[in-house]
């Protein structure tokens, strides 16, 4: 009777536990065994990039300076294992919706929805465990050629981080030679088959074009093609203003040439640059978001996209991490231009929509163009 009675306790403890398993899958079903973690490259001349299925990531980006020597110009770690263990989102795709989501909710069509927060009380780039966080599916890869590439795919279900709707989200990478350099097009597209969800990506690596052991970026110069920005409150949440940048710490369009330089007027702001432009040109449309040079190793950057914001950070919560050969990165020892649709838009029925239905993808393009310059002008 005891052995029968034991046996019976046994199979109650594991139906519950197997019911409290599905209960965390209640709006749809679980991942599927994820892939190996691997990393990949991509080269094209003297560019090479690399990248990791964690999270859709470049984790580095080589090539010549004006006196041709290679350097690589993204903050990353030596190791993948570093990569699963991080909190700055180096290098990473990050969603379902990047950026900040004031109080982790909002409503759509009638139905509110709680999501998983992160930072506080809001939820930052997608949750505790958002697309930089989780091992993305290599569809199509070719390592070199005219036009090598590499596509990354991650199937999000139903209910993930409190999210409505499965979506089926792809990246492809994909590296081109120019004659006065090289360009890195990103294209990130996603599609919901039965629900209306709300979708905002963003490529979250760190740069350094002097390269990622320089030191930091205050002293390179950027230009960003916007007139307006959207301010924050003290919890970096938008306040709903789409205010013009003329005469603010943040005009990097009609300030005076040596207020190109990015560490000119940084001490203005509590911390640094954390904001979202809005950026200038026809929606939808491609267009050059920002331009970054830097004097010493004759770098540039230029950002084009099709999206309507561009966040500016410059690495400000970066503490003492230890990257690539043991450098260790302190405060803006990077920066981030992360394209993007408007942060917290789900709350804020006067910025551009995030949302996408059935018949309605999002499509999401980035270019990056890389070059060496030695004229030193920004306007």
């Amino acid at each position: 009777m005891e052995k029968l009675s034991l046996l019976f306790y046994t199979l109650v403890v594991i139906d519950f536990f197997l019911v409290t398993k599905q209960l965390d899958f209640v709006h749809g079903s679980p991942p599927k065994e994820a892939p190996e973690v691997k990393i990949y490259e991509l080269k094209r001349g003297d560019m090479s990039v690399k990248f990791t299925n964690w999270g859709a990531s470049i984790i580095s980006l080589v090539l010549p300076d004006k006196h041709g020597k290679l350097g690589d110009i993204v903050l990353g770690y030596d190791s993948v294992k570093d990569y699963m263990n991080d909190t700055t989102y180096f290098g990473a795709v990050v969603g379902r919706v990047a950026n900040r989501i004031g109080g982790a909710k909002f409503t759509l069509d009638g139905s509110e929805y709680k999501l998983k927060a992160n930072e506080g009380k809001n939820m930052l780039h997608g949750g505790p465990k958002g697309f930089g966080d989780v091992v993305w599916n290599v569809k199509r890869y070719k390592s070199d050629g005219h036009h090598p590439s590499i596509r990354f795919s991650y199937d999000s279900y139903d209910g993930e981080e409190g999210f409505p709707g499965e979506l089926q989200v792809s990246v492809i990478y994909t590296l081109m030679k120019r004659d006065d350099g090289y360009d890195l097009s990103v294209v990130m597209r996603a599609k919901s088959n039965k629900k209306s969800t709300p979708v905002n990506l963003a490529q979250h690596t760190y740069w350094n074009l002097g390269n990622h052991d320089s030191g930091d970026i205050l002293s390179q110069s950027i230009a960003i093609y916007a007139s307006n920005y959207t301010p924050v409150d003290s919890q970096l949440i938008p306040t709903g203003e789409i205010v013009e940048v003329k005469g603010t710490p943040y005009d990097f369009l009609y300030c005076s040439e040596d207020q190109f330089i990015i560490g000119s007027r940084i001490k203005e702001l509590p911390k640094g640059y954390d904001i979202n432009y809005a950026l200038d040109g026809s929606p939808k449309k491609m267009k050059l978001a920002a331009l970054v040079r830097d004097d010493k190793s004759g770098r540039m950057m230029g950002v084009h996209t099709n999206q309507p914001g561009l966040q500016f950070y410059t690495g400000n919560m970066i503490k003492d991490v230890k990257g690539k050969g043991g450098f260790i990165y302190k405060a803006h020892a990077g920066l981030c231009l992360e394209t993007q649709g408007f942060p917290d838009s789900v709350n804020h029925p006067n910025f551009p929509s995030q949302i996408i239905s059935p018949g309605k993808p999002y499509r999401h393009n980035m270019l990056f163009k890389f070059s060496v310059d030695q004229i030193g002008k920004m306007n």
